[in-house]
C-alpha cells in the first residue's frame, strides 16, 4: 500500500501497568511486545513506511531490532508523540495504532482499509451490552461505544486536527471536534489495550517470553594515575593511586556494564556514555551502573548471575574481593552468591604484569522478566 503509512505508538511510561519492565518490553517469546505487535501488521500489509516511537532513553535500543523501521522520539503525551510521528508521514494516509493493542485481527483491518478514501477517519468499535450509567442515570447503552486502535485517517486532516493545545485522548476525537466525517467499523474483542497487569489474563493470543538465557561478555583496561583515589567494584582501594579514565575509572564496573549490555544486545558502555561527555566526568561508575540496571529492568530483564576477573599486579586485592561483591549485589539488586569476582596475576607479563594499570574480564547472564506469573 504505497499509499499507506503505519504509527505504532510506542514511548509511553506504562504508569497504570505498575511492574518493573514496561509493557512495550514485555517479551512474546524472544520479541518486545512492542516488535510483536508491529510485525503483526507489517508481515500481513505492505506499508509504505513503517514509524514506531520511543521514549528518549529507549530510541538507541528500539532502532537494533530492525532497519526496516522509522524510530522517532515521542513526547510526554500519546497526542505529542503522534504529533512527532506525523512530521516523518509523506502518503495521504495514515494508519495509527498503540504497542499495547498487539493482536489486531485481518477481519478487523480489512473493513478499515475498506473505508479508506471514504472519510477522514475509519475507527474501530465495540458495542456495549452491560446496562449503562452516567452521573447516576441510565442511559441507552446503544448510544455507547467503547473505542479502539488501529485508526485509519487522512494524513492531512490528522495533523490540523491535532494542532491544538487540546489533549485528546484518540484521533477520532480530535478529528470529530474540528467537524472531520468519522466512519465506525465492527472492531474486534480480541484486540484488547494491555492497561493494567490484570489486562493480561484476557490476551490469550500473546506467547510466554522465552525461558533463554542470555550471556554476554565484557573486557575493559586502565592505567594507573597518581594522586587519584582508586576505586574498583565500587569501593575505594587506595588514596594515593586511581586510574586514568574520563569517569572515576572504576575498571571492574566498566567491564560488569559491557557484559550487562552485551547480554541484552545493547550495544557498549561507549554508546550508553561517551568518554567526550562532560556529564561523565569524574562520575562515580556506581551511578553508570544503577542507570544500566534500571535500563534492563524497564526493557524487560532480570539479572541472573556476573562473573568477573580481575588481573592485576598491583594492588593486592583479596582483602576487598567479598566489600565488592555485596557493593554490587546491592546495586544489581540480586543476591550476593551470585556475584562472583576472582582476583589472578599475569605472571608480571605485559603492561598489568608492570603495574602500569589493571583489566578485568565479566561475563553476564540475564533471562526476560516473567510477565506470565505476575
Amino acid at each position: 500500500m504505497p499509499d499507506l503509512t503505519l504509527v505504532m505508538l510506542g514511548a509511553g511510561t506504562s504508569s497504570r501497568f505498575n511492574q518493573k519492565a514496561k509493557k512495550q518490553w514485555l517479551r512474546i517469546d524472544d520479541a518486545p511486545l512492542w516488535f510483536h505487535a508491529t510485525q503483526n501488521l507489517a508481515q500481513k500489509y505492505s506499508f509504505a513506511k513503517i514509524i514506531v516511537t520511543a521514549s528518549k532513553d529507549e530510541m538507541h535500543y528500539m532502532q537494533k531490532f530492525s532497519n526496516d523501521f522509522v524510530i522517532v522520539e515521542g513526547g510526554d503525551t500519546r497526542q505529542a508523540s503522534l504529533s512527532n510521528a506525523l512530521l516523518h508521514v509523506k502518503t495521504p494516509f495514515v494508519l495509527v495504532s498503540d504497542s499495547a493493542r498487539p493482536c489486531i485481527s485481518e477481519g478487523m483491518m480489512e473493513r478499515l482499509l475498506e473505508r479508506k478514501g471514504h472519510c477522514d477517519i475509519a475507527v474501530p468499535y465495540l458495542s456495549v451490552v452491560d446496562t449503562v450509567v452516567y452521573h447516576e442515570s441510565t442511559i441507552n447503552r446503544d448510544d455507547v461505544k467503547l473505542i479502539q486502535t488501529p485508526q485509519l485517517s487522512s494524513t492531512n486532516i490528522l495533523k490540523k486536527a491535532l494542532n491544538t493545545t487540546i489533549q485528546y485522548t484518540d484521533d477520532s476525537s480530535a478529528i470529530k471536534a474540528m467537524g472531520g466525517i468519522v466512519n465506525f467499523v465492527q472492531g474486534d474483542e480480541s484486540a484488547k489495550k494491555i492497561t493494567c497487569k490484570e489486562d493480561l489474563k484476557h490476551i490469550p493470543c500473546l506467547k510466554a517470553p522465552s525461558s533463554t538465557l542470555l550471556v554476554g561478555n565484557g573486557f575493559d583496561v586502565h592505567s594507573f594515575e597518581e594522586g587519584k583515589v582508586m576505586m574498583l567494584g565500587g569501593i575505594e582501594i587506595d588514596k594515593t593511586v586511581g586510574f586514568r579514565a574520563h569517569s572515576d575509572g572504576d575498571v571492574l564496573i566498566h567491564a560488569l556494564i559491557d557484559a550487562l549490555l552485551g547480554a541484552s544486545g545493547a550495544g557498549d558502555i561507549g554508546e550508553l556514555f561517551p568518554d567526550n561527555d562532560a556529564n561523565y566526568k569524574d562520575i562515580d561508575s556506581k551511578i553508570l551502573l544503577k542507570k544500566v540496571c534500571h535500563f534492563l529492568e524497564s526493557v524487560g530483564f532480570e539479572i541472573v548471575h556476573c562473573d568477573m576477573t580481575i588481573m592485576a599486579e598491583f594492588p593486592r586485592l583479596s582483602p576487598f574481593k567479598d566489600a565488592m561483591r555485596f557493593c554490587l549485589a546491592n546495586l544489581m539488586g540480586i543476591a550476593p552468591i551470585h556475584v562472583n569476582i576472582k582476583a589472578t596475576t599475569t605472571e608480571k607479563l605485559g603492561f598489568i604484569g608492570r603495574k602500569e594499570g589493571v583489566g578485568v574480564s565479566a561475563i553476564a547472564t540475564l533471562k526476560y522478566y516473567d510477565w506470565k506469573n505476575i
